[in-house]
């Protein structure tokens, strides 16, 4: 009897608990007001972009409510002046996750909406803005919107990822699977070691014919297009320099390298131009310098250029012999004409001895350097 009362008072006490469980289920209320009130920037504020270095621009506005009192998201929307916004050429939440009533966009992303909106590089036009407030489901585009008149600098609003150089001028030639590939050292920014001989190149993102097409017109502006750039004259080779961003171009000419020996403040030898971003010289005596405390094997090297003598070397201004050092130890950089500082230092096995010398400026990796003893 007294297990019966147990499982019976058990069982009572399972179905009060059930029930308290139970809540008062709700219609769900998705209705909202739309934002009426657009602050910042005003309408028809004219904005000069600087993508490199302006500040961001903080669109604000007053915030509305949904009817329920619950939380409502923000998107922030561009359209071309006459668009409707039912296909805004660019959206994106508000700041904190969608919460805020403002949204701080970058010039970087300014000059993309710019450029989506139809506004050339180097020419002003007028894109506006509105923004659409949501509950779960539900969508309210502002009751108001506001233009501006936004001025884009020359560059390109979408930068490339990679760039490659083809066309009869190269190394490649015209076969753009053999696209000569660039390096990329920042973003938007490349440059590449090649020769141009006579003939024409264009600049494009993707080796295989469907990329993208850029060409340096007669002022050294880059434009978009399948125009090419003629290159006249003799074989050269050149350091190339292209700023997307800003659509220049930069172009030295690389007369030659020498082996610079510290202790005799001179070259040693020179290394000629194989082609594919690559110097080599087959054979170079090395003798140490005999100081009395021992015997001296720095080197770096000296770029020849019609503007003047480059310096390059180590990033360590002091350095140890070379064996067992890791791949940094030979990487090359730009350094300084000080007859000491950057310096390498030759293997103990190089004095008195010839040694192989090869120097790399490609894109696949560090520029580097390589000295073999012979």
């Amino acid at each position: 009897m007294k297990k019966y009362l147990k499982f019976s008072f058990m069982a009572i006490a399972a179905v009060l608990a059930f029930a308290s469980c139970k809540k008062d289920v709700r219609p769900l209320n998705l209705d909202l007001d739309p934002v009426n009130t657009l602050n910042t920037p005003t309408d028809g504020t004219d904005i000069k972009l600087q993508p490199a270095t302006g500040a961001s621009l903080v669109f604000k506005w007053n915030a509305t409510k949904a009817a329920d009192g619950d939380l409502v998201l923000y998107e922030i929307v561009f359209d071309k002046v006459g668009g409707n916004f039912s296909k805004p050429v660019y959206k994106t939440v508000s700041d904190g996750s969608g919460v805020q009533a403002q949204a701080t966009i970058t010039q970087k992303d300014m000059n993309k909406i710019a450029s989506l909106a139809g506004i050339a590089s180097s020419s002003s036009g007028q894109v506006k803005w509105a923004v659409i407030a949501s509950k779960a489901t539900n969508t309210k585009l502002s009751t108001t919107s506001r233009t501006l008149t936004i001025e884009r600098p020359a560059g390109f609003a979408v930068l490339p990822a990679a760039l490659y150089l083809t066309g009869t001028a190269t190394e490649g030639g015209a076969d753009v699977s053999k696209a000569i590939p660039l390096k990329k050292t920042s973003d938007g920014v490349f440059e590449v070691y090649t020769s141009l001989q006579a003939g024409s190149y264009q600049l494009t993102d993707k080796p295989d014919g469907t990329g993208t097409k850029y060409y340096v017109d007669a002022n050294g502006v880059i434009q978009l297009g399948n125009s090419a750039t003629t290159v006249s004259g003799a074989a050269k080779v050149y350091r190339l320099g292209f700023d997307m961003n800003v659509a220049t171009t930069s172009s030295t000419e690389i007369q030659s390298i020498g082996l610079y020996m510290s202790a005799y403040n001179t070259e040693i030898g020179t290394l000629d131009y194989k082609g594919n971003g690559t110097w080599e010289a087959a054979s170079i005596p090395v003798v140490f310098y005999q100081f009395s405390w021992g015997r001296d094997e720095r080197y770096k090297y000296i770029v020849h250029t019609p503007a003047g003598l480059e310096y390059w070397g180590s990033e360590h201004a002091d350095n140890v012999p070379p064996a067992g050092q890791p791949a940094d130890y030979f990487y090359l950089l730009p350094v300084t004409n000080d007859q000491w500082s950057n310096t390498y230092k030759f293997d103990p096995s190089a004095d008195n001895h010839n040694v192989k010398v090869d120097v790399y400026f490609k894109a696949d990796g560090p520029y580097t350097q390589v000295v073999t003893t012979l």
